[in-house]
């Protein structure tokens, strides 16, 4: 075939040769006949493609085809209820809602209710009129050591740092936030003056990078950390232990993302990739977390400091909930991050294989406050996947006190989910640092939009608690959502996920899916007391 392919080319470059000295006008196919015959003759010789070597030329059909494969599925071929991470309908959604457009549905649901997994919320007949309800629902956080306690709107922006989105997506969302009055987790990268420019309200991740509080070295920096901390702007603090796109994996910065100016906010060195640690370094057991807890809290005046992380081994955070109790400190808020997370950079096997869906990891780790008696001190936040008012309803009636979007917002910002935010050419210019692509974001049109996203989807959400007779989102519980779990059986989630009763695992009688995690937890050590699950007598235990 490479042969034939060759002498093809060659026989029409010699046939433009020839009717070239006849009538001149064709020399300009044999600049182009010419061209795509050496291109051939590269491909024929090269050794890195054998698709290339065996098909000259042809074999590049392949790559553009390739190339237009996600842009064909999703604007030609994906159906409403397909495409992956967020489905066409659910996308269209956010955008509805961002443009202040009709959001209504014709003619029915196009979900298969009869679906194995399919889920949905009991109505009630003693439901309440639209104008009964709170259309700003807000939850104070702050527990008995926080002197600055937060009111916090129950949806607000994830952690997504600048770096992974661009300065005009930081701007277009921090001034959404301050349009409507919800806070904007500024995610590991650190505070920049991005996330202070326009007045909206920010939650300061700290990652283990420490990035924006750190040394030379890497480390944490206390004296940097209670300056920035101490910003009016500034109303949380929140220690990122994991995320649920790459769980006991460090963030990833690309080399090409890490611009001079990132850098210097960072403290890193510019034009490398920036991987952060797995772990931190200003602690290693949960009696040191708890201890590093308090010594946030007091750098900033008493501001909530909560923790965020994906849930992975269970006898870890039952170890984090003994530390606690032993010490009498606790975080004034937990973000579970559900392991279906986005991210604009993980590797494969971390965003598919690693760590807790959100839905499981939320009712354990409700559970577990519960049964430590520790949850009138803490506010849980869920974070992963959370884009409509029915998923923020989910939530809320499996255990959260409130939610953060982060793929809502992206999408409510313009994204167009073409899946390129580890290549620095996001066409919407959100998850860029090419300044020819980032000036297409316009600020001022954006934060409207983040702010009308947000607006509309909680407006839905107390519809939908008006339904269901309910007044406010702290009414929600676990007898509310139904799932069918398969075409014979439907179930409550609180028959999928059991209640516990307070202060159930300080006492003798543990309930026996937690005996396991209790016995292996020690509040001196994350790792579990024992390597291997002590499930049948005959088991080895390994110190």
């Amino acid at each position: 075939m490479r042969n034939w392919i060759i002498g093809v080319l060659t026989l029409i470059v010699a046939i433009n040769a020839i009717l070239g000295l006849i009538y001149q006008p064709v020399w300009w196919f044999l600049i182009l006949t010419f061209f795509v015959w050496c291109v051939a003759i590269y491909d024929a010789n090269q050794k890195h493609h054998s698709i290339l070597r065996n098909f000259p030329l042809i074999g590049r059909v392949r790559w553009t085809v390739e190339a237009l494969r996600p842009y064909l599925q999703q604007y030609v071929l994906e159906t409403d209820t397909g495409g992956a991470p967020i489905s066409r309908m659910f996308r269209t959604i956010v955008y509805q809602r961002a443009k202040n457009n009709r959001e209504t549905v014709p003619f029915g649901t196009q979900l298969d209710t009869y679906e194995n997994g399919y889920e949905w919320i009991g109505h009630s007949l003693s439901a309440r009129e639209l104008k009964e309800m709170d259309d700003d629902p807000r939850v104070n956080i702050g527990g008995p050591d926080c002197k600055k306690p937060y009111s916090a709107s129950v949806l607000n922006i994830s952690a997504m740092s600048f770096g992974s989105l661009s300065k005009n997506a930081i701007l277009a969302l921090n001034k959404g936030a301050a349009k409507g009055g919800f806070f904007h987790n500024t995610g590991e990268g650190g505070l920049t003056p991005y996330h202070l420019e326009n007045g909206g309200d920010v939650v300061w991740q700290i990652g283990t990078g420490y990035f924006g509080c750190r040394t030379k070295d890497g480390r944490f920096d206390e004296k940097t950390f209670e300056e920035k901390a101490q910003l009016e702007q500034v109303k949380m603090i929140e220690i990122k232990l994991s995320q649920g796109a790459k769980p006991g994996h460090g963030g990833i910065l690309p080399a090409y993302k890490n611009t001079p100016e990132i850098a210097d906010i960072r403290g890193v060195e510019p034009g490398t990739q920036v991987d952060s640690p797995p772990r931190h370094s200003a602690f290693s057991t949960p009696i040191e977390m708890v201890d590093f807890i308090a010594k946030l809290r007091k750098l900033s005046g008493g501001k909530p400091v909560g923790i965020k992380l994906a849930l992975g081994r269970k006898s870890e955070f039952v170890a984090m909930c003994k530390a606690m109790v032993k010490t009498g400190v606790t975080p004034d808020f937990i973000t579970v991050d559900g392991g279906e997370g986005g991210t604009g950079a993980a590797p494969l096997e971390y965003t598919n294989s690693i760590g807790f869906p959100l839905r499981e990891a939320l009712a354990f780790v409700d559970d577990c406050l519960i049964g430590f008696d520790l949850r009138h001190k803490i506010k849980i936040i869920a974070s992963g996947k959370i884009i409509t008012a029915f998923q923020l309803a989910k939530n809320l009636s499996l255990g959260a006190d409130l939610c953060n979007s982060a793929r809502g917002m992206m999408l409510a910002l313009g994204c167009v989910q073409s899946l390129s935010c580890n290549t620095n050419r996001c066409p919407t210019g959100v998850a860029t640092q090419d300044p020819k692509l980032t000036k297409g974001l316009d600020v001022a049109d954006k934060s409207i939009r983040v702010y009308l996203f947000h607006k509309k989807t909680l407006h839905a959400l107390m519809d939908i608690l008006s339904s269901t007779g309910h007044v406010s989102t702290t009414e929600l519980n676990r007898t509310h959502i139904f799932r069918r779990v398969n075409q014979c059986n439907i179930a409550r989630y609180d028959e999928i996920f059991p209640l516990v009763k307070r202060g159930s695992l300080l006492q003798d009688e543990v309930p026996e899916r937690f005996k396991l995690h209790v016995k292996e937890a020690n509040a001196d050590s994350f790792m579990p007391c024992s390597l291997l699950a002590d499930i049948e007598e005959e088991t080895k235990e390994v110190s």
